[in-house]
């Protein structure tokens, strides 16, 4: 079963990047993937999966 939500870690791993670039990403306004429970960052995945596609259809 694949996971909901992921950790910055993962997230970072997911797509490569470093952490410092992801938690700037995750801490954007409305950027409609990221919530934030208790202290922890998370990234929902299908949303993250959405924003990419959208992302990329800009170009």
């Amino acid at each position: 079963m694949e996971k909901a939500l992921l950790t910055v870690e993962e997230f970072c791993s997911y797509l490569g990047i470093g952490e410092t670039k992801a938690r700037e990403l995750i801490r954007q306004p409305r950027n409609g993937f990221s919530l934030k429970i208790g202290n922890k960052w998370f990234v929902n995945k299908a949303r993250l999966d959405q924003w990419l596609a959208d992302e990329c259809d800009k170009y």
